[in-house]
């Protein structure tokens, strides 16, 4: 067997690409010399034979797959579509529409979690248009910056996460489609993804902790601080603070001609014309192929994004050369992404050539407990996500591992599915690194240290929900184990917000 042949020496390209994520916190230059490695040790150590061999044999060969060109395909439409969103100024002018009715703290706290949930097309987007909506209330209504950047933070990647349809679900459905094909399992990518939705127990329970805490009006740890400080002393921000903003000038015809309908009605076409397709199919009542999932979603996509460009030149938002520029040019954003996949793609087939997953199989086989497996590979990507501060990069990193040994462990591959994308957005939460809580800062005008602070006890307390739930799920194969995890987590809150810190605030 394979193993046998490559030994500890299977585990380099796996080693590279970790360290190197950690300490370039580039993903693309890490995945390329840890699959280049592999193709190395594999091809005796001869150099110029083996880089060609890697971009001929690895590379191209991904590039030209049909499904892989397909996935391909859909982030570019999903990144023309989202550039549009984003620059029509829509969501804006729908948080306006109902800011008048936001005149309680709670009301104020509700209205950013529920825009951040409706800006589910950008994880980017979501703290820089929904964060200098609010800023202003919040101040008015003296809550915390910091309280903006965690809900802000809670529903960028947790919420793109949870979601098939749009560019991170396409993504993760790519990494686990690529090994289900070398491990000959007939499962589709997006049944395989909706199976292990429910354990997504970190990014569910980021989502679901802000009601939580809204509703229960109580903070626990430095939040609980921070609040105090804004209420009782009236003090946006701690004396030594230094708010990330960096506002860039307003566009004034932007802002004075979109309307509401520039985020309700393309929004509406994609699910109309996604739904259109996919019922005729048997869906949601029976399995529908991938293949014809991600053509009705490109289609969608595509509908979409020309209802948005019509209603652009309707309201005078933009020109049609500038409103086909912000599509192309979003398309082009997508570039970064595209490179990232074919290469998570790559290597994993170098991975299975050297008989990675059979070696780890090997050493664990009688020496670690199954059941422990799923939460070893939490810990491991978390520490990952961490330390490099990209979850996409873990994704790319670990699923190629967790799937295999999962299947030759005849552990739950929904659980080991669901331990690394938890381990992704969880490493992500707590790095103080990672652009998705950097941007939770900028968009909230808010000291980007005090954030980390104030959001770390509540990413700490459901990392440790999650390991629990890891291991209960794997003991039980039951996806009914996310419920468990939620009502733990709300009495974790209760109890949390109990013990004794500084004065509760009341909202």
């Amino acid at each position: 067997m394979e193993f046998e042949a490559y030994g500890m020496l299977s585990l380099l390209p796996v080693i590279i690409a970790i360290l190197l994520a950690f300490v370039t916190k580039n993903v693309i230059l890490s995945l390329f010399l840890g699959a280049l490695t592999g193709v190395f040790i594999i091809n005796g150590l001869h150099p110029i034979d083996s880089v060609t061999t890697f971009i001929g044999d690895y590379v191209f060969v991904q590039l030209t797959d049909n499904y892989n060109a397909a996935v391909i395909a859909l982030l570019v439409f999903i990144g023309g579509f989202v550039s549009l969103m984003e620059k029509s100024g829509g969501a804006m002018a729908f948080a306006k529409s109902v800011s008048k009715y936001i005149n309680t703290r709670m009301k104020a706290k509700f209205a950013t979690w529920f825009g951040g949930i409706i800006i589910f097309f950008s994880d980017i987007g979501t703290p820089l248009i929904v964060g200098p909506i609010f800023e202003s209330t919040y101040d008015k209504l003296k809550i915390s910056r910091e309280k903006l950047a965690w809900i802000l933070d809670s529903t960028a990647t947790p919420v793109a996460v949870l979601i098939p349809f749009i560019g991170w679900g396409i993504y993760i459905m790519g990494l686990i489609n690529e090994e289900f094909e070398r491990l000959g399992i007939a499962e589709s990518d997006f049944s395989a993804y909706m199976n292990a939705w429910p354990y997504f127990v970190y990014p569910i329970l980021a989502v679901l902790i802000v009601p939580v805490v809204i509703l229960m009006k109580k903070d626990f740890g430095p939040m609980r601080t921070a609040e105090k400080r804004t209420v009782e002393g009236g003090e946006r921000y701690w004396p030594n603070a230094a708010p990330l903003r960096q506002p860039a000038a307003p566009d004034l015809q932007t802002e004075n001609n979109s309307r509401p309908v520039l985020i309700w009605l393309p929004l509406a076409v994609l699910f109309v014309t996604l739904f259109g397709l996919l019922i005729p199919e048997g869906f949601p009542f029976e399995a529908v192929s991938g293949s014809t999932f991600r053509v009705a979603l490109s289609t969608a996509y595509l509908f979409a994004s020309i209802t948005l460009i019509i209603l652009m030149l309707i309201f005078k938002v933009h020109t049609f050369k500038a409103s086909f520029e912000i599509y192309t040019t979003g398309m082009q954003r997508m570039l970064n992404v595209i490179v990232i996949i074919v290469l998570a793609w790559a290597i994993g087939m170098v991975l299975e050539e050297m008989g990675t997953a059979n070696y780890i199989v090997q050493v664990i086989d009688d020496n670690i407990p199954l059941s422990i497996i799923p939460m070893l590979i939490f810990i491991v990507g978390a520490v990952m996500a961490f330390a490099s501060g990209t979850s996409w990069g873990t994704f790319a990193i670990m699923l190629p591992i967790a799937i295999p040994i999962a299947a030759q462990l005849d552990i739950s591959i929904y659980i080991c599915i669901g331990a690394v994308i938890s381990a992704g957005i969880f490493g992500d939460h707590c790095s103080p690194i990672s652009d998705s809580t950097i941007l939770s800062s900028t968009g909230a005008g808010s000291d980007h240290i005090d954030h980390v602070k104030t959001q770390l006890p509540m990413a700490l307390l459901n990392g440790a929900i999650t390991v629990i739930a890891l291991f209960v799920g794997t003991l039980t194969d039951s996806p009914l184990v996310v419920f468990g995890a939620i009502i733990l987590m709300i009495i974790s809150v209760f109890i949390m917000s109990r013990l004794p810190n500084k004065k509760t605030v009341s909202e």
